[in-house]
């Protein structure tokens, strides 16, 4: 199913807005804007390619074009443009971009076979794991939004979330002294409770089956894919060698959430969601897990916890539910294969609903549904547009900037780490997932400092650690710019935009009312000067250029400066359309 602007096209003109729309954005081509009507004409020459589309800038500066118009000059004609029009179009490297061709082609083979494949259904009443899963419309924004480099056809149609195919998890037993683990009991104890006690009595049979030595070894579970991806690595090695052995498929019956490598229990919905590395490359990043995360996630998540609870704004009045990842266990997290066999145990998001509460991804809210209506329709036309969104920015905005403003906390808050809690589509609360390596803290912010997990003492590798490495940050803006990324420029944007595009909604004086409401928190609860401090009112802030990091070189700094609609849309005195406004400051 669709976002706003791709219900009337293909996957192909998908991928192209996407790209386009970002390549504006970032300002990696030399585009000049026309107005025409209520919108503007964008143009612009490169590689002796000239490209020509129609749309206008939005919340945050976001471009937003009618994939339609997309055209490119043959001789002295102007035709519909193709994907490799777009990508000759853009001055990079030739070997980038051609890594980046490879990954938006494999974007539209997957999205295509999507299309050809699967059956459009109803999504709005499906329980939360499994439209979790349903959600194939994939990042709003990153035109490479499900590249899955690694993957075939026929991995997507057994391990990609949208076709819903379950499978057992691949287990090894591994020598002690190459397993690191953060267990909240005792092994025998854990395994029992995680697994069954008769999926625990079958891999232990198959472990003493191994010989006497590997009774001490300790289980690891693989996603499917993984074990046949490491095939011919260094651990075949291992294998060879007797420090570790392939004890088979066993157990529950797992299904991929929309983000592929972590997975829901479809055997036993309600039991700990597990992430799994994959040697895949999605969107922007290698999907392996970040080696030093696997056995800080637990103390990471009981902080947070007990942070929570100790706040009643967070407790009671804005309440979050934090996703505790309470377990997690990595092999070899030093050597060569670092990152690539691990696993976290997060809890499920359905232990924490409330008779009468259901809970959504957050990215579920800026779609468009097979009937041709947003999936929030039925609520909207419940609650009534205003109200309703109001409702959405006290349950989500709030909360989120509390933590950040009040404790000095930052997360990753993107639409994929955001559940919202809802009755009857009223907001009533918010889960937050995914913290193991997408905190971030300045020490000297911190509310209390001292509640800080001992991270030195969690792992080696955060001896002598520079700020900006992990988790501790040099400087207040970073956390700013963490926050104004993943919850308002690449999220929530999205979905005041389908308000725009399905009801009309007017995304500056909405968002204008957001910065209002966000002062007024501040005043509250004394948290003015944190606020500012943080930058989430400065007319122009900075945010990650996700296309350009595809492009630019490892270790260039891939960032650009857009209007802060909390800032820019409430301050803004001067004349002309807010449109023409915003695309005075993102071309600045």
């Amino acid at each position: 199913m669709p976002l706003p602007r791709d219900t009337d096209g293909t996957a192909g003109r998908s991928v192209m807005r996407r790209l386009a729309e970002a390549m504006i954005f970032e300002g990696l081509v030399d585009c000049t804007a026309t107005p025409i009507g209520g919108s503007h004409r964008f143009t612009w020459r490169c590689n002796g390619v000239d490209i020509s589309c129609e749309g206008f800038a939005g919340a945050f500066g976001r471009i937003r074009i009618e994939p339609a118009t997309l055209q490119c000059r043959r001789s002295q004609d102007w035709v519909a443009a193709t994907l490799d029009d777009l990508v000759a179009s853009l001055d990079a490297d030739p070997e980038r971009r051609r890594q980046l061709a490879m990954e938006l082609d494999r974007t539209l083979a997957l999205a295509t076979w999507n299309d050809g494949n699967l059956a459009r259904r109803p999504r709005r009443h499906l329980p939360h794991a499994q439209l979790d899963s349903a959600l194939d419309e994939g990042h709003p924004y990153h035109p490479c939004f499900k590249a899955r480099t690694g993957f075939d056809l026929d991995d997507h149609a057994a391990y990609g979330p949208e076709a819903g195919n379950t499978f057992q998890l691949a287990w090894l037993a591994v020598a002690p002294e190459r397993l690191h683990s953060a267990l909240p009991a005792e092994e025998q104890a854990f395994w029992e409770r995680e697994l069954g006690a008769e999926t625990f009595a079958l891999l232990d049979s198959r472990r003493a089956a191994c010989g006497d030595a590997a009774k001490n070894f300790g289980l690891m579970p693989l996603h499917p894919w993984q074990w046949k991806a490491l095939q011919g690595s260094h651990l075949s090695v291992w294998l060879a060698e007797g420090s570790a052995f392939f004890l088979g498929f066993a157990g529950d019956r797992y299904a991929a959430s929309q983000s592929v490598r972590t997975l829901f229990n479809s055997d036993r919905p309600g039991q700990a969601n597990v992430k799994l590395p994959m040697n895949l490359i999605n969107s922007s990043a290698m999907r392996i897990v970040e080696p030093h995360s696997v056995c800080s996630a637990p103390p990471i998540s009981l902080w947070l916890k007990e942070l929570v609870a100790g706040d009643p704004v967070l407790s009671g009045r804005f309440p979050i539910r934090i996703l505790g990842e309470y377990a997690g266990t990595i092999a070899g997290r030093d050597g060569p294969l670092a990152g690539q066999i691990a696993a976290i145990w997060r809890e499920d998001v359905s232990i924490y609903l409330s008779p009468g509460e259901a809970a959504v991804p957050l990215n579920a809210l800026m779609i468009v549904e097979s009937d041709g209506r947003p999936f929030v329709a039925d609520w909207i036309g419940r609650y009534g547009l205003e109200r309703w969104a109001s409702q959405l920015i006290e349950t989500v905005v709030l909360p989120v900037c509390h933590l950040l403003a009040a404790h000095g906390i930052a997360t990753e808050c993107h639409g994929q780490n955001l559940i919202l809690i809802h009755r009857d589509g009223w907001p009533v609360g918010l889960a937050m997932r995914d913290f193991h390596d997408s905190v971030e803290y300045v020490p000297d912010f911190l509310r209390e400092p001292e509640k800080v997990p001992d991270f030195v003492a969690l792992n080696p590798a955060y001896h002598d650690a520079a700020p900006n490495e992990f988790y501790w940050m040099e400087s207040v803006e970073l956390l700013g710019e963490l926050v104004m990324d993943a919850l308002f420029v690449y999220n929530l944007a999205e979905i005041t935009h389908l308000l725009h595009h399905c009801y009309g909604l007017d995304e500056t004086a909405f968002w204008a009312g957001v910065g209002r409401r966000l002062a007024t928190h501040g005043e509250e609860f004394g948290l003015t000067g944190r606020m500012v401090a943080l930058g989430l009112f400065q007319p122009r802030i900075r945010t990650e250029s996700l296309l350009r990091r595809k492009l630019a070189r490892p270790g260039t700094e891939c960032a650009h400066e857009i209007p802060n609609s909390l800032a820019v849309a409430a301050n803004d005195a001067s004349t002309g359309s807010a449109d023409t406004r915003y695309l005075q400051a993102v071309m600045a």
